[in-house]
């Protein structure tokens, strides 16, 4: 029976043949009935490192030490103070009668797995057996891009990360901030609203950290003028007019006077456009100007309309405004002096007998 009888294990065939190879064991052993093994073994708890960092491997030694090597999987790393690895992220710390330490440094997931540290004696080889676990921070390596859609239209959203534990994901929508709408990699969104428009954030997370990462959806729809405010206006002075209006993308404005197109700069009208608000202002009112006009906001899923009424306010003249107190107004011209008259004239005529006695 070849060595690799003695174990059932395969990578403790690697470790028995790389004996023969490394310290010439001899060929010939006495021959033992499978299962049996001449190898005394010691397995370790796993080592557990994060991704980026730096691992140490320690083995026991011992007086009857005479050979001694650490291997991975599929090569050996150190034979004594002998380096076989290539890697140079793998040197040798400690080599005493106590202990054989090696070091691996910016652990990466290649890195996982098991390492045995063999040592023979003058007796029998003996091994200690250890189980790299990388843990990797999650990464998001796959998120859909930011979207433009119209009213209505179905939504999926994509968020994929990778790590170790595997992470977990959760969708969550920002602007306008909302409790947790989805703990899986897809968002449906079905029939989208308007309301439903702003960033929405991605959230992968294991034991080890977290990553974020956000989508913005912009969600069109048709304009939606406000209600028009009729504005009065005195003759000779300014006067403006306010269209307002909720439309993704911004519209484009035009106003009109009954139907007659309105351009800025024309007839003493200017017109400014700022985002969702249009202003039709008239710099010096005149007769002509009152009357009704209409604003009309237009993007590309369609138009709305809002209608306005410039009108006229008098100002109130002298004749009209109050003369002093106890005055009479009936708004003729010397209205008081004539009413003071009469009253004096009837006292006299009535208090005239009583006088002409004396």
């Amino acid at each position: 029976m070849g060595i690799c009888g003695y174990f059932t294990v395969s990578w403790k065939c690697l470790v028995v043949l790389s004996f023969r190879l490394l310290f010439l064991v001899p060929a010939g052993l006495p021959v033992h009935s499978q299962g049996e093994s001449q190898t005394d073994s010691k397995v370790m708890d796993n080592i557990t490192v994060r991704q980026g960092e730096n691992v140490f491997l320690r083995c026991a030694q011992g007086d009857i030490v005479t050979h001694t090597a650490w291997l991975n999987r599929s090569s050996i790393l150190y034979a004594g103070e002998d380096k076989w690895s290539v890697d140079p992220r793998v040197s040798l710390v400690t080599l005493n009668q106590e202990e054989f330490t090696i070091k691996i440094e910016d652990v990466d997931m290649t890195d996982e797995g098991p390492y045995i540290c063999a040592v023979q004696t003058s007796s029998r080889p003996r091994t200690t057996s250890v189980h790299i676990l990388v843990q990797v921070p999650p990464t998001i390596i796959n998120l859909s891009k930011d979207i433009v859609v119209n009213e209505g239209s179905n939504v999926t959203l994509m968020c994929q990360a990778s790590g170790k534990p595997e992470p977990s994901l959760t969708w969550k929508l920002l602007s306008p901030s909302v409790d947790l709408v989805s703990e899986d990699e897809y968002l449906d969104i079905p029939s989208i609203s308007r309301q439903r428009a702003g960033t929405y954030e991605c959230t992968a997370i294991n034991d080890i950290a977290t990553d974020v990462q956000t989508v913005e959806i912009t969600v069109n729809y048709a304009p939606s003028v406000s209600e028009g405010r009729d504005v009065g206006v005195t003759l000779g002075q300014r006067g403006v007019l306010e269209c307002e209006v909720d439309a993704v993308p911004k519209p484009d404005f035009e106003w009109y006077r009954d139907e007659r197109r309105i351009f800025n700069g024309l007839d003493g009208m200017e017109i400014e456009d700022a985002g969702q608000l249009s202003k039709l202002t008239f710099l010096n009112i005149s007769e002509a100007d009152y009357g009704n006009y209409t604003c009309i906001a237009i993007n590309k899923l369609g138009s709305s309309n809002a209608s306005f009424v410039l009108y006229e306010v008098i100002e109130p003249t002298s004749s009209t405004l109050v003369q002093g107190p106890g005055a009479v107004q009936d708004g003729n011209s010397g209205s008081m002096g004539t009413h003071v008259h009469t009253y004096t004239c009837l006292l006299l005529v009535t208090l005239l007998p009583f006088l002409l006695k004396f």
